[in-house]
């Protein structure tokens, strides 16, 4: 079965970047460009998984994390937090709001990978 997994950020670079990496090794991916959309993407799709940007306009990555483990429709789902700000993120405050892990910006398409199959298993 293939797993979906929503990545919910701003910078559309990023977006082709980490799709296309991950339709590579068979995930399906479903893509919000901002925290808003991708609420409403994670309860109408519910996702096997979230990456969540941290760093977003008009809702940041924790608040999208707040809301998502408050709904009952979405508060399961796995997410992991991605970010550049490396001085503001830290793993642990992520993890106490819900998220499994933190990636930090720039990381390898390995990294990537390694953290995903860590919470979902190797796509199938």
């Amino acid at each position: 079965m293939i797993k979906k997994i929503l990545l919910i950020d701003d910078e559309p670079d990023v977006l082709t970047m980490v799709s296309k990496r991950l339709q590579a090794h068979q995930y399906r991916v479903l893509i919000a460009f901002s925290g808003l959309e991708g609420l409403k993407i994670a309860k109408e799709e519910h996702p096997d998984l979230v990456l969540l940007d941290y760093i977003m306009p008009q809702m940041r990555g924790d608040e999208v994390l707040r809301n998502l483990k408050k709904d009952p429709a979405t508060k399961d789902i796995p997410v992991i937090i991605f970010t550049a700000d490396v001085k503001k993120v830290k793993v642990g405050e992520v993890q106490r709001l819900g998220a499994l892990d933190c990636l930090f910006k720039p990381f390898t398409p390995d990294d990537l990978l390694g953290k995903i199959e860590g919470v979902l298993g190797k796509a199938s």
